[in-house]
Order: structure tokens, then C-alpha cells, then sequence
């Protein structure tokens, strides 16, 4: 299959961060031309007329099936959020429910112009399943964790890990990865046995959260002598073939820490101001120290959207505000987060991340037609400040439409957002809450 994304405004960000434009050959799942394409027989033309064409946006840390808690436990701090609100919800969940959400969330999350994403959650093949089925490209993690999932017991979890990583290795869109939850909720032996099969499994992904508030990393000293960081360090889990979520409240010897070891960082800053974590991810040292910052939307239970633009946005605005200096997250570094520094953290900067020659055809066009993208001056500005998730419409995976002028082609959307209406009230209703009066524990 040829397909010629046909006289649009090529953002490519490749290492010049070169603007085109000009039209976009795809042969298969692969990038054939940019810019200026060879004569020929194509089999799809995508009219890019008054669109920004640019890579698929990499969401670094998610929860994809936390969509049916949308709106369950809002305003509250984490750690009573979790212990109060979702929790004692998600003990009740199903292997169907979790597809339900998965499903609603890659709905949603192509028709904002994401393509590629890292999650963490509990039944992970119908994470992987949902977003094969769909073609989205996806890190799913086998959940590590000190006490049972609605899924599994601690003494389950080692050998269900092995199973899912050789069910998924080699797949064309999953990547298996391993989700040790936190240092907070896994214990030294747990992270023993998740650095033990990170190298059995070839240095495959691990991803967990670190220090999102100050109470789990003084919670975590207090209990192991070292802070986050140091405890994953310890275990040999800091290297380059680790996410951190969060990070608000680390120091400056670990921002130098994590620049050596090369891990990668999911910044998510809607869902940190959300839920009041208070730190500050320290983002221009960590760019001095050269660590990988993508960006993270966390799950739709503490963001509420799973839109990477709307991330943008407050990534840029919270940072200048914080530091009192506008110059401080420009929009071009911000742009580089959702889409090659992702790439980057995921060890994957050779096939994702940008538009050039030989990399995977994940590709998002928006339509910049609108009174609010006009006039065009700045494109990488518009696409920090001001562009929205309904200015996408056209999403490739591979070089296969998700998305096509604005018509869904791989998911029924009335389905999926029905289905997942009905796994939503059947999950509250087990769990004993209303829908519509979780903020009072009804």
C-alpha cells in the first residue's frame, strides 16, 4: 500500500526541526519520501491542504482503562484519592471492563492525534488486545505490586509476566514492557524480581511511578533509607531502559543521578496540579543533565482528558509560571517532548518520533482552517498554545488510517462509548457508588 499525504505543512522534527512543506510518501508501515516525492502509482491520496502534518504524539505514562473512573474522586489529594476513591472501585474490576475503558481511551486518544502510548494497569492482554485491535501502538506493562489486583495475587505475578511477555514479544504494534508499580507499593524483593527479569527478558522497558509527592518519598526513606531514585538505583532499575512518572520531588544530586543513568522521565503535569502533589518537576536541569522528558497524561480518573495537547500547554504555562520566566519551556522544546524525547525515553527514537525517511508512518494531520489557528505565523507555537484534540483530523499508525478525515476506521466510536457507559455504572454500582455522587462517597 502507497499513500501520499499530498501539499501540507510537513513539521518533521528531525534533528534540524525542519518545516516542509510539501507531501509525504508512505510505502507499508514505513516513511518513503518527505517533502518533495518521486513520480508514481499511489494507492491512497490524503489532501493535506491547510493542515500541520507531524509525527504521532507519544504518550509516556497512562492508565488507559482508569476512563471509566472519570469523575470518580475528583478534588481530592493522591494519596486519599487512591486509598478512598479508586482503590476500593477498581478491586471490583473484569478482564470485559478493563477492555471497555482500554477501548474508550484509544477512542478518544486517536482522535487526538496520539498514536503511540505507555500504560500501566491491571489485565494487561486486554490492554494489548484493545489496542492491537484498534492499531495503536502501544508499551503494556505486567503489573508489579506488594499486595492482590483484582487480577492477580504477589506469588502470580512473576510467572503471568513471563506469559504476557512471550505472548506479546515480536508483535508489530505491543511492546511488553514491566510495571513495577512504585517503590512505595514494591518491596526490595519485588524489585529484585523485576531487575531480575528485565534482563531475561533482553533489558526490556520498565515503568513505574517516582516521586509524585512528597509523603511517598519521605514515606519510602523512612521505610528503606533511601529515597526513590536511590531505591530503584540500588536494585539496578535506573538506566536507560527506564520511565519514571511524575518526578516532582526529586533533588538536584538526582537530577545529575538520572542524567547518568540515561532513564527517561513522564512528565504529566495536568494530573499532578489536579491532585495537588505540589512539587515541580525540575525541567530545565533535567534538560542541562539531558534526560529524556516526555509527556504523560496519567489516567482520565486524575486528568480528567487524555489529550497530549492540553498537556503541552500546561507543561509550557506551569513551568514559566513557576520559574517566573517566560523563556523558560519555548514551545519548540515542549513540541520535542510529546514527540521525540517520548521516542527517545522509549528507546525507540530509530523508528518513532519524527517524520523521515525509513521511520515507522505514524502521522497526524490538523486542520489549522479555524478562527483560533488564525493566521499562521508560528506552527509549533499553535500546536503548544493554542491547537485543540478537534483539530485533528487524520491519524496513521504504520500507514494505516485510525483516522480519516475526521471518520473513525478502526473503531465503532457509538459502540465503544456505549459499552463503556454500561462497564462504568456496572462497576460503580458493585463497588456500591452512584454515579454522579462519588465526590460525597455516596
Amino acid at each position: 500500500m502507497r499513500t501520499l499525504i499530498r501539499d501540507g505543512l510537513l513539521l518533521t522534527q528531525n534533528a534540524q526541526r525542519d518545516i516542509v512543506r510539501g507531501s509525504l510518501l508512505i510505502e507499508g508501515d514505513r516513511i518513503a519520501a518527505v517533502g518533495e516525492v518521486p513520480e508514481g502509482p499511489v494507492d491512497r491520496v490524503i489532501d493535506a491542504r491547510g493542515h500541520l502534518v507531524i509525527p504521532g504524539l507519544i504518550n509516556l505514562h497512562t492508565h488507559l482503562p482508569m476512563t471509566l473512573l472519570r469523575g470518580v474522586g475528583d478534588d481530592l489529594p493522591l494519596e486519599e484519592w487512591l486509598r478512598t476513591r479508586i482503590w476500593p472501585v477498581e478491586a471490583h474490576l473484569t478482564a470485559a471492563e478493563v477492555k471497555a475503558g482500554a477501548r474508550l481511551a484509544l477512542l478518544e486518544m486517536i482522535a487526538g492525534g496520539t498514536t503511540c502510548f505507555n500504560d500501566m494497569y491491571f489485565f494487561a492482554d486486554a490492554v494489548a488486545e484493545a489496542a492491537a485491535e484498534a492499531g495503536v501502538r502501544g508499551f503494556v506493562a505486567s503489573v508489579f505490586l506488594d499486595f492482590p489486583t483484582p487480577e492477580l495475587t504477589p506469588d502470580r505475578m512473576e510467572s503471568e509476566a513471563r506469559r504476557f511477555h512471550a505472548r506479546w514479544a515480536g508483535h508489530p504494534l505491543i511492546t511488553p514492557t514491566l510495571g513495577p508499580h512504585a517503590t512505595y507499593t514494591c518491596s526490595d524483593k519485588t524489585l529484585q524480581t523485576v531487575a531480575r527479569l528485565q534482563q531475561e527478558f533482553g533489558g526490556c522497558l520498565v515503568h513505574t511511578h517516582c516521586s509524585e509527592t512528597r509523603t511517598e518519598v519521605y514515606d519510602v526513606e523512612a521505610k528503606t533509607g533511601h529515597r526513590p531514585v536511590a531505591q530503584l538505583a540500588r536494585h539496578g532499575l535506573l538506566g536507560e531502559r527506564t520511565v519514571l512518572a511524575h518526578c516532582g520531588w526529586i533533588t538536584k544530586e538526582e537530577v545529575r543521578a538520572l542524567g547518568a543513568s540515561g532513564a527517561g522521565i513522564a512528565h504529566c503535569p495536568v494530573s499532578n496540579f489536579k491532585l495537588a502533589t505540589g512539587g515541580w518537576l525540575p525541567l530545565p536541569e533535567l534538560w542541562e543533565a539531558k534526560v529524556a522528558v516526555g509527556t504523560g497524561t496519567d489516567g482520565a480518573a486524575s486528568n480528567n482528558t487524555l489529550s497530549l495537547f492540553e498537556t503541552m500547554k500546561f507543561m509550557a504555562l506551569g513551568q514559566k509560571q513557576h520559574r517566573w520566566d517566560a523563556r523558560v519551556a519555548p514551545a519548540q522544546r515542549v513540541f520535542d517532548a510529546a514527540t521525540r524525547e517520548g521516542a527517545r525515553a522509549l528507546g525507540a527514537l530509530d523508528r518513532l518520533g519524527s517524520l523521515e525517511v525509513g521511520k515507522q508512518a505514524d502521522v497526524v494531520l490538523i486542520d489549522v482552517r479555524k478562527p483560533h489557528l488564525t493566521p499562521l505565523t508560528d506552527p509549533v507555537s499553535h500546536l503548544v498554545y493554542a491547537v485543540g484534540a478537534q483539530d485533528v483530523r487524520t491519524v496513521l499508525v504504520a500507514g494505516k488510517p485510525l483516522l480519516l478525515e475526521g471518520r473513525f476506521e478502526t473503531l465503532d466510536a457509538a459502540k465503544v462509548m456505549a459499552e463503556a457507559q454500561a462497564a462504568a455504572e456496572a462497576l460503580l454500582q458493585k463497588a456500591g457508588v452512584r454515579p454522579g455522587a462519588a465526590q460525597q462517597g455516596i
